[in-house]
């Protein structure tokens, strides 16, 4: 896979010099709106792919599923549960470190290494900053990745971004509806949920020079 270490430096050097302006320290409100719309029912199993720390972990638990993470980053895992006040065991599962608590599990390692076998099967994901992440020569291989951990009927929500790519560098990148299509059409139902204007609530992005970002929200079902 392409460009798969530098990714891996990269992410490990972010965490290490705090550049995470992608963490948020609130549930997103677009999971907590739209996500019910996905009828999902409780105890179901959600992955969360390239999670971080992500309190959305915690919004998901909260509504009784059982979350399953995966984030390459060790202090990234580390940071979450330390920020949120809870004690995880941990154990060490083939290529990966396991952290657990009561319905949570975070894999810690390369999410292109992991396997059904390591972690079960899945009745939804929710990425909000998986797709997002990746530069374009990453994204097919991604999807692709996914798509074998995945049975059919799966639910996902999917967030990404729409913005003028050459007036700034991501992370978050650019993942226009028609890429969206590509990736995905051909194993799942696509649907746009909402287009809504990011820079009205993102000022930052502003800040990093767009003059426009579209937050778009997709339903999608495995066939």
């Amino acid at each position: 896979m392409r460009g798969q270490a530098m990714d891996h430096d990269f992410w490990h050097q972010r965490w290490q010099q705090n550049q995470i302006g992608f963490h948020k320290h609130e549930f997103n409100p677009i999971l907590q709106t739209h996500w019910p719309r996905l009828s999902i029912p409780e105890k179901a199993r959600v992955f969360v792919p390239l999670c971080g720390k992500s309190k959305d972990l915690l919004w998901l638990l909260a509504m009784g599923y059982q979350v399953v993470g995966v984030e390459l980053s060790p202090l990234a895992v580390e940071s979450f549960f330390a920020d949120n006040n809870l004690q995880p065991t941990v154990r060490r599962q083939g290529d990966f470190w396991v952290s657990e608590v009561d319905g949570l599990q975070i894999f810690c390692g390369d999410f292109f290494a992991l396997q059904t076998a390591d972690v079960g099967e899945f009745d939804a994901v929710y990425d909000r900053a998986a797709l997002v992440a990746l530069p374009p020569d990453m994204r097919i291989d991604y999807v692709m990745k996914l798509s074998s951990l995945l049975p059919t009927n799966v639910q996902m929500l999917l967030i990404a971004f729409d913005y003028p790519q050459h007036e700034m560098p991501g992370p978050p990148f650019s993942v226009q509806a028609d890429e969206v299509e590509r990736l995905y059409s051909h194993w799942c139902e696509v649907e746009l949920l909402t287009s809504d204007d990011a820079l009205a609530t993102e000022l930052h992005f502003k800040e990093r020079g767009l003059t426009k970002m579209v937050e778009q929200t997709y339903k999608l079902l495995v066939r």
